[in-house]
């Protein structure tokens, strides 16, 4: 025991910061509470706590970041659609397309001006901060964060827009709102649909204008075998070509397609603004219509009780 006692006194003072050293190389137990700790590793090697020192003060202050956050996005969303409304036509669309990146950056510099204030964000605690949030949130919000990440990519792949006319699934309308999650959808009906972002991963994208403000609205009409085709082609351009709604630097065009029942054509044309669409086809037909009856134009005549099918 007495070449036990007899080692280094340094040894003793790098792992025992509590043991004091005698003259005689012998150890005792004094003025515990006046001695300093030995330190294995250099003070400002040490890895401070991951979360500060949590006052009545900061909570304060984070909660009125949170509220200005929220503020600032309802502003800016109204603001938007307000400047939009009384921009020139052709920039109604870029200024609405303009309001996910400025919540996008609220939310970005209100998430860092949070974990600031709460976390001490050096290079390992930052690490392991990150680590630990992915994890939980991997596990817990795994379909929410899924289109958190498909809404950042739809940022920037862009098969949607605010002010676009889509369809995802059975759902069609226009592109109203572009949240954290998902999309506001506002269908003919006037009904708003909210879908997530992550539908992108499963589900085709119908876009019919693009970010343009002119989307194609086709317009079937339906005649017998017999009718005179050069007639109704006439009329049909005539009734797009003198509608207040259509944008006449963009080509008109009908197309035909037989059936067993008859003839279908389909005019295809623009409205100069896309939010016109359901209004300019209803237009159309109304246009149409009268000049079809004035001429009376024979439409297809099906037999009740069979089973009609196009070839």
């Amino acid at each position: 025991m007495s070449d036990f006692f007899t080692l280094n006194r340094n040894t003793f003072a790098h792992y025992l910061p509590v043991i004091h050293l005698t003259n005689a190389g012998e150890f005792g137990l004094q003025h515990l509470s006046s001695l300093p700790l030995a330190q294995l590793t250099p003070p400002d090697q040490i890895p401070k706590s991951l979360l500060t020192d949590l006052t009545i003060r900061k909570i304060i202050r984070a909660v009125i970041a949170v509220a200005i956050a929220y503020g600032l996005m309802a502003v800016i969303q109204k603001v938007t659609n307000w400047i939009s409304e009384r921009v020139p036509r052709r920039f109604r669309l870029l200024v609405k397309q303009s309001l996910p990146f400025c919540k996008a950056l609220i939310l970005l510099f209100t998430i860092s001006y949070l974990l600031n204030l709460f976390f001490n964000l050096s290079e390992g605690n930052l690490l392991a901060l990150t680590g630990t949030i992915a994890v939980a949130l991997g596990f817990a919000f795994k379909d929410y964060i899924s289109s958190i990440i498909a809404g950042v990519v739809a940022l920037f792949e862009a098969p949607y827009r605010v002010g676009d006319r889509i369809q995802i699934g059975d759902h069609y309308g226009e592109v109203t709102g572009y949240g954290l999650r998902g999309i506001c959808l506002q269908t003919p009906d006037d009904n708003n649909v909210t879908i997530p972002h992550n539908k992108t991963w499963t589900e085709p994208i119908s876009n019919a204008n693009g970010g343009n403000l002119e989307a194609q609205v086709a317009t079937s009409f339906y005649f017998d075998h017999s009718v005179d085709v050069e007639q109704v082609i006439r009329i049909l351009y005539q009734a797009a070509y003198s509608s207040r709604y259509t944008q006449l630097s963009i080509p008109i065009v009908v197309v035909m397609k037989e059936h067993i029942w008859g003839t279908e054509f389909k005019l295809r044309s623009y409205p100069m603004d896309a939010r016109d669409e359901f209004a300019y086809q209803t237009d159309l037909i109304r246009r149409a219509k009268r000049a079809f009856g004035q001429q009376g134009l024979p439409y297809p005549r099906l037999k009740l009780g069979r089973d009609e099918s196009d070839t």
